[in-house]
């Protein structure tokens, strides 16, 4: 992973169910399991910025995802460079995997997709996710980013 731009999925994990408020969103149940959530990085700095902080975390509540990881633990950042944006594609193919359920509305408030966060009771499967979004897809583990 460099500082080219890019869109990518942080993978979480969570091993209790908590409650949390999401900024004026509004309320959120997490159960125990994975989330995934979509974003995409074409600013300064690229994904490397963006996937560091989502991994590392932040004390500044800026996204959506901020408020998540106090509940949940990155595990890893699926990505691509492409130049395209893919994103939205990427919101889609994960909604349409047998072992996710998106969150409505959560961190797509500026676009019409149905969600940018997906649960799974399962570990997230790769090479599964790259198959439904037609495009190569790296994975880093978030460990590696300190």
């Amino acid at each position: 992973m460099n500082a080219k731009p890019g869109t990518y999925v942080i993978v979480l994990r969570c091993d209790a169910d908590q409650h949390l408020q999401v900024g004026r969103w509004g309320p959120l149940g997490i159960q125990p399991g994975y989330y995934l959530y979509v974003g995409s990085a074409f600013g300064p700095g690229g994904l490397l910025s963006r996937v560091s902080r989502h991994c590392k975390g932040s004390a500044r509540k800026h996204w959506h995802i901020d408020y998540l990881r106090e509940a949940a633990s990155p595990v890893s950042a699926w990505y691509s460079h492409s130049a395209q944006r893919l994103e939205h594609r990427w919101a889609s193919a994960l909604g349409k995997l047998s072992w996710t359920a998106p969150i409505e509305g959560f961190g797509c408030t500026d676009c019409q997709c149905e969600s940018h966060l997906f649960f799974s009771a399962v570990e997230p499967d790769l090479a599964e996710f790259a198959r439904r979004a037609r495009c190569k897809v790296s994975s880093i583990a978030c460990a590696a980013l300190d």
